[in-house]
C-alpha cells in the first residue's frame, strides 16, 4: 500500500526527553477480504467480486494516534455515516460482534507497560485493562522510505487460531485452523519513540507501517509538537475487565448471534441471491 506522507510540522532537532514533547500520527487501514459464496447453482463471479470490493472499502478507515513520550491514544477518526452500499437493490450489511468500533479508545502507558481499551459488545461498554503485549521483534537492516522518513524493517511471528466461515447451499460451514502469522513493521529512528498504531510498540522508533498479511496500517501524516496542545486522557467508561475475560465474553456473544441467525431468511442480495447463516 503506497503512502504519501505529509509533514505539516517538522522539527529538525527535537528533544524526546522534553516534557512538552507530543505529536499526532494519522493512519489509514485496509483489510483484505476473502468473501466468497459457494452455491451448487452457481453465483455470478462479477457479483461476488463486487461484494468483496465493497466489503474491503467499508473496512478502509482512518485512525489518529495522539502521543507524548509516555502515553498515547489510538482512536478512529469518525466521519458522517455514508449511505449503505447497494448490491442488487439491497443494502449490504456488516455484522459486528464487538471490538474495533467507532467509539473505541486504545490508551497506552509506555512507562507502565499497560493499556486501557474502551470498547463495546452489542451496546455494552467494557474497559479492558491489561499489560501491553511484548512482541518478539527481529530487527533487520533492510530500509525503505515512507514520505521523508527512512524506515527499518522488523518482524515477529506467532501462532493464531483463524476461523473461516463458508456459505454453501444456504448453510454456514466453519473451518477453524491454527497458522503461523508473520507481522512486518516499518519504523523510523528519526522519531525515537517506541510506539505505533493499535497494540504495536516496542521498537526503537515510531512505527509507520504494519502488515500482518490481512490487515495493512500505513501512516499518511505526522505532526510533531503542534501549536495547539494535545490532551491525552485515559478512557474511564465501561466495566473493567481483563483481555482474557473479554475474549471469552466476545466469543460467547458471537456464538449466540450466529445461533440466532440460523433458520432466518438471511440477507437478500437481489438477483435471486440470498445469503443465509445456517439453516
Amino acid at each position: 500500500m503506497k503512502s504519501i506522507l505529509t509533514i505539516l510540522t517538522m522539527v529538525v532537532a527535537f528533544g524526546l526527553n522534553a516534557q512538552n514533547f507530543q505529536g499526532k500520527a494519522i493512519y489509514k487501514t485496509s483489510v483484505k477480504s476473502n468473501f466468497k459464496i459457494k452455491d451448487d447453482k452457481g453465483v455470478d463471479e462479477k457479483l461476488q467480486e463486487d461484494l468483496r470490493k465493497r466489503m474491503e472499502k467499508m473496512n478502509q478507515k482512518t485512525y489518529i494516534l495522539n502521543f507524548d513520550k509516555n502515553v498515547s491514544t489510538y482512536k478512529e477518526d469518525v466521519k458522517l455515516d455514508a449511505p449503505k452500499p447497494q448490491v442488487g437493490g439491497a443494502s449490504l450489511r456488516v455484522f459486528s460482534f464487538g471490538g474495533s468500533g467507532a467509539s473505541d479508545v486504545y490508551y497506552k502507558n509506555l512507562k507502565k507497560s499497560s493499556y486501557l481499551n474502551q470498547t463495546e459488545i452489542q451496546g455494552k461498554r467494557f474497559l479492558i485493562k491489561d499489560k501491553l503485549p511484548k512482541h518478539e521483534w527481529e530487527l533487520s537492516s533492510e530500509t525503505k522510505n515512507i514520505g521523508t522518513y527512512t524506515c527499518y524493517k522488523a518482524t515477529f511471528s506467532k501462532e493464531v487460531e483463524s476461523k473461516n466461515i463458508t456459505i454453501k447451499d444456504g448453510e454456514s460451514v466453519e473451518d477453524i485452523k491454527k497458522e503461523i502469522i508473520t507481522t512486518t513493521a516499518w519504523y523510523t529512528p528519526q522519531i525515537p519513540l517506541s510506539n505505533g498504531p493499535a497494540n504495536y510498540q516496542g521498537l526503537p522508533g515510531l512505527i509507520l507501517e504494519i502488515n500482518d498479511g490481512k490487515k495493512i496500517i500505513v501512516c499518511t501524516e505526522i505532526i510533531l509538537n503542534p501549536e495547539e496542545k494535545i490532551t491525552i486522557q485515559e478512557p474511564e467508561k465501561g466495566k473493567v475487565i481483563s483481555q482474557k475475560k473479554f475474549n471469552i465474553i466476545r466469543k460467547e456473544k458471537t456464538d449466540e448471534m450466529m445461533e440466532k441467525m440460523r433458520g432466518r431468511n438471511g440477507l437478500d442480495l437481489g438477483n435471486g441471491v440470498n445469503v443465509k447463516f445456517g439453516g
